[in-house]
């Protein structure tokens, strides 16, 4: 087992261009929920065991170097593919009264939450992590047809890089519809652990946190 406590760069710098140049790489795939976590163990797949234990402060990003074997030729790298973003923008709201920016507001709120969309607001932008297919998504978004509010998708690397790493865990480690719901009792048990259960998205620091809406009995 290798304990990784801080990244030793990333393969895009020079230095590390030059070293893979003459060295195998070993990658380390992780799955999006898996990505954002500070803590955790995982095989590379060429079956290293690695430990993951880095600064709360730090997240792993897609071609972090992990570890570097000299002797051996080898070198760890992060493979963490991140899927869209449906990026919400609400700049347009602030030429609205304030009641007509409540009301607009809480009809986001309520339509994310509706839907159990984990999100994070960043300024005046909304950050959603795909759950489901984009169409559906997208189609969501048309039906409740947000007056003043723009949307689009964007590259989940792009909008990671905007954020810090707590807000980074909040929007990706609950996407995929959340690994405990279609994995196994060891996946599950994992995905709970109780070192990163802090950062996990259940945790309700977002939008939808309090949001569950029932219709009334007829």
């Amino acid at each position: 087992m290798i304990l990784v406590e801080h990244k030793l760069g990333h393969l895009g710098d020079p230095v590390w261009q030059e070293r893979a140049g003459q060295a195998r790489i070993d990658p380390l795939v992780l799955e999006q929920w898996e990505a954002p976590k500070s803590r955790l163990r995982k095989a590379s797949e060429n079956g290293i065991e690695l430990a993951i234990s880095l600064p709360r402060s730090e997240h792993l990003h897609d071609g972090d170097v992990l570890h570097y074997d000299a002797a051996q030729g080898l070198i760890v790298v992060a493979r963490i593919a991140l899927k869209e973003v449906l990026v919400i923008e609400l700049e347009g709201l602030e030429s609205l009264a304030p009641h007509e920016i409540l009301r607009a507001s809480f009809e986001l709120g309520h339509g994310l939450g509706n839907q159990h969309w984990p999100a994070v607001i960043k300024g005046s932008t909304v950050y959603v992590p795909l759950s489901v297919d984009q169409k559906v998504m997208a189609s969501v978004m048309r039906t409740h047809a947000f007056a003043h509010v723009k949307t689009r998708f964007t590259p989940g690397e792009e909008v990671a890089a905007k954020l810090d790493a707590k807000e980074v865990r909040l929007l990706f480690a609950g996407a995929d519809a959340t690994p405990h719901h279609h994995h196994d009792g060891h996946d599950a048990a994992q995905a709970h652990d109780h070192h990163d259960h802090p950062d996990h998205a259940h945790d309700h620091g977002h939008p939808h946190a309090h949001h569950h809406h029932h219709d009334p009995v007829a």
